[in-house]
């Protein structure tokens, strides 16, 4: 379920595609599934931190039987570019996402270090980037699994 409040500070494009997924009752995995794209990807592109194709907009018109007006700002047509990650409070008060804020301040260095010893000196790509999330349940509880892949780049030696 979405944070209706976060919603109400997004523009009113968002807002549309938020509102016509939450009366058809479908989740990001429906629309997904319907787009061709990753349950993530499409999360993050209603949030307004990645860019709609205008195959990807034709969809959504047909998908949620929302008006294209409605969703004209987001467009390629009129060169929308995503202003990621503007609102975000730091650190953040929402308490799922503060527990990701918080794995990267504790295991960052971590992940750091194991990615230079295993692929060397460079960084690993939020642009050429994937992700999923998994629900998984054993024995001990409910677990989330968080997959993140993102391809590596190593730095230039001048």
């Amino acid at each position: 379920m979405a944070d209706l409040s976060y919603i109400s500070t997004l523009p009113s494009a968002n807002q549309a595609l938020f509102h016509a997924k939450i009366a058809k009752k479908y989740s990001f995995a429906d629309i997904a599934e319907k787009l061709g794209r990753s349950e993530t990807w499409v999360a993050a592109a209603f949030y307004g931190n990645m860019p709609f194709a205008q195959e990807d907009i034709d969809g959504l018109v047909k998908i949620l039987e929302i008006d294209p007006l409605a969703i004209e700002a987001i467009s390629p047509a009129v060169n929308y570019f995503p202003d990621r990650a503007s609102k975000f409070e730091t650190p953040p008060r929402d308490p799922t996402i503060y527990r990701l804020y918080e794995i990267v301040l504790v295991y960052g260095y971590a992940f750091k270090s194991i990615i230079a010893e295993k692929f060397g000196d460079g960084i690993m790509s939020a642009i050429c980037f994937t992700s999923k999330i998994e629900k998984e349940v054993d024995t001990e509880g409910t677990w989330v699994k968080i997959t993140l892949r993102g391809k590596f780049l190593p730095y230039i030696k001048y």
